[in-house]
Parts: structure tokens; C-alpha cells; sequence
């Protein structure tokens, strides 16, 4: 198959097509280098010129001040599940992690390994279909970070909000709606993110650190798991992943060539209202997250019955409508569309939808 259809995966998902065109174009000779970016050095000039400025545009797509790090990492947010407390929870200390799904959850399990773990607020009994109000949370007053993830890609929720933390610093996984729309980066202390749902391809991990969470890892942490060394290396103390981040370059320049992150976000909530209207508009669709706590990358659904869920992915796939299966752990369906999914996708998929119950509806 030569011709592209809409890639609805939640991970690794679909990206911008000019991106990959210029992918395409350069794959096996890079403009006035001679060879492909995939045997590049990463100690060359060209990789510098790349890296600094795939930095250089996240900070000005971002706002991202001056007294922050940008890492580029490896190992996936769920190796950022074990380096935050290693670096962050002081022997004795203890944090907060507020539960609404099931990576948070993990995220909470390896800080139980570093030290005493808090959970202000989690909707585990609400089967994850919302997020807490702000009235919700008990947040320990000596915790030493509060850490949130800011959208659950299995059960389609998203924080509408950033919880007040107080003084408390505030640790993010943002690995789904990174960059899905502006961010208020100086109300966090550190963000992370896995890059292969709205920044690159897998393999690479963006941490976000202030200045001051550096002085909080211990001494004798091992090298690779200690932020230092990344900062002070400028994330090349070890072969980082050269061609993810230089599809990172490739798409920050086009997320700035289509307006930035505040037109972003239009055209995102755009595209989530048109499912969002397809599912409340019938009741042979019901949504999974409560309306106050939808999820603007991950639209997740369900239908009658699940013999009617498994004809309605098969039927998808085979109209071009790839990955919509749910997640095994919640079942159903799940359309993500994140910042590169293009609006044509979600209209042919409101137009399936609509068609399938009226073959379908008994």
C-alpha cells in the first residue's frame, strides 16, 4: 500500500506530512553534508546546528524561560517514572502523586521504591472517566513535589486546568498533549514527555527542569540517571537519538510555521468538537470521560455491545480508519488526534460513524 490513510494510534501516531516529506528528501544525503542523518556523528557540527535548534524553537514556541533545561533523553516517560523520584525524593522526603489513570499509577509505583508516597485525590472508582477538582485534592503540605499527568491517553481524560500546588514544586507528565496548546511553563518545576505521540517518532524523551530541581539530586546517583549530567552535557553526554530529534527540529519548525501553539489548540478543540458532537448526538454512541474532563488527543467511545465494537474496528480499518481499537484495559474505541492528525480524518470518521449506526442500530 503506497497511499496513506488516517492513522488514529495513540502511540507512535501519525506525523506531519511535510515533515516526512522533507524526511523523504533528505534521508539519504542531508543538504550539504553527503550522507544520511542516520550516520551523522552526533559530535559534528550539523548535529549541533540541529539540536540547538530544535531548543532554540521549543523555547520560543513554548515561552520556555531561560533558567530552565531542556533534556533530550531516552528510555520513555517510564524511565522519567523512576529518574524523577531519584532525583527529586529526598531519603525521608515524600511526594504526592494524584491518580487518574493507569500511568499514573505507574508513575506512583517506582516513587513508592524511592520513598513515602501521598495521593491527594483519584478517580480509580470512577473507572478514570474524570478528573479531580481542585476542592479534591489533599495535598500534603511537606511533600516535596506534587506530580500530575496532564492526559490519560487510555481513558480519554485531560486536565482543564493546572492544580495549585502552592510553593510545592509541580512535576508534569505531559507525554500526551505536549504542545497541544500553550503552556504555563513557569508553573512547573519539571514536565516530561515521550515524543512519539505529538513531537517525533519513539525513541526520544523530552524533560523540562528548572534550575533549581538540579541541586536536589542526591550525591552518588548513578550517571545516567542523574539530570546533571544531561544538563551539563548539554544531552550529549552519551549518543543521544540523532534522527528523533531531528524530526523534533523538523516538526517545531512546522508548528511554527502553522501558527504556534495558540493556533494549535484551535484547531485541536476543533477537531475533538466534531467527534465529541458525533457521539452526544446519538445514544447508540456513549462516551467514556465526563463531559468536563474530555480529552482533546484521545476520544475514547463505546458502542452497544462489544460484538458491535470489534465489526466497528474491522469496518474502520477497511474503509482507511486505522487504530481505533480501545485500550485492552478499558475496552471500546479510542480515536486519538493529536496536533498532526488532520481535520479531513476526523470528518471521514463522524461520516463513518453516522453511517455504521444507521446500518447497525436494531
Amino acid at each position: 500500500m503506497t497511499e496513506r490513510i488516517y492513522n488514529f494510534s495513540a502511540g507512535p501516531a501519525v506525523l506531519p506530512l511535510p515533515v516526512l516529506e522533507q524526511v523523504q528528501r533528505d534521508l539519504i544525503s542531508l543538504p550539504g553534508v553527503g550522507m544520511s542523518i542516520l550516520e551523522i556523528s552526533h559530535r559534528s557540527k550539523k548535529f549541533d546546528e540541529i539540536i540547538q535548534g530544535a531548543e532554540e524553537d521549543m523555547r520560543k514556541l513554548a515561552g520556555i524561560p531561560a533558567n530552565y533545561h531542556i533534556l533530550f533523553l531516552q528510555g520513555g516517560a517510564s524511565l522519567q517514572f523512576s529518574m524523577v523520584p531519584m532525583n527529586l525524593l529526598p531519603a525521608g522526603g515524600k511526594a504526592d502523586y494524584i491518580l487518574t489513570g493507569s500511568w499514573s499509577k505507574k508513575a506512583m509505583k517506582e516513587a513508592q521504591k524511592i520513598g513515602s508516597v501521598n495521593v491527594p485525590a483519584s478517580t480509580e472508582s470512577d473507572n478514570f472517566s474524570r478528573i479531580p477538582k481542585q476542592s479534591e485534592l489533599k495535598l500534603d503540605p511537606e511533600a516535596t513535589y506534587v506530580h500530575y499527568t496532564t492526559n490519560n491517553t487510555i481513558f480519554g481524560t485531560e486536565w482543564s486546568y493546572i492544580p495549585d500546588v502552592g510553593s510545592t514544586p509541580l512535576v508534569a507528565d505531559a507525554s500526551s498533549d505536549i504542545f497541544s496548546g500553550p503552556i504555563d511553563i513557569e508553573k512547573y518545576a519539571l514536565i516530561y514527555a515521550g515524543a512519539q505521540k505529538n513531537l517525533a517518532p519513539a525513541g526520544l524523551t523530552l524533560v523540562i527542569i528548572r534550575d533549581d530541581m538540579l541541586a536536589r539530586s542526591p550525591k552518588g546517583m548513578h550517571t545516567m540517571l542523574d539530570y546533571n549530567t544531561h544538563a551539563s552535557n548539554k544531552s550529549l553526554y552519551n549518543t543521544p537519538p540523532v534522527f528523533a530529534i531531528y524530526v523534533m527540529r523538523l516538526v517545531m519548525t512546522w508548528l511554527l510555521e502553522n501558527g504556534g501553539l495558540e493556533a494549535m489548540k484551535r484547531l485541536n478543540d476543533e477537531k475533538a468538537r466534531i467527534l465529541y458532537e458525533s457521539i452526544d448526538s446519538s445514544d447508540f454512541y456513549r462516551g467514556h470521560a465526563a463531559s468536563d474532563s474530555r480529552s482533546s488527543m484521545n476520544v475514547t467511545f463505546r458502542l452497544p455491545s462489544e460484538d458491535l465494537e470489534k465489526q466497528f474496528v474491522s469496518e474502520a480499518t477497511r474503509a482507511g480508519l486505522d487504530g481505533l481499537k480501545g485500550h485492552r484495559s478499558v475496552g471500546g474505541c479510542r480515536a486519538s488526534i493529536y496536533n498532526a492528525f488532520p481535520k479531513s480524518g476526523v470528518e471521514s470518521l463522524s461520516a463513518f460513524m453516522k453511517e455504521f449506526e444507521r446500518t447497525n442500530r436494531q
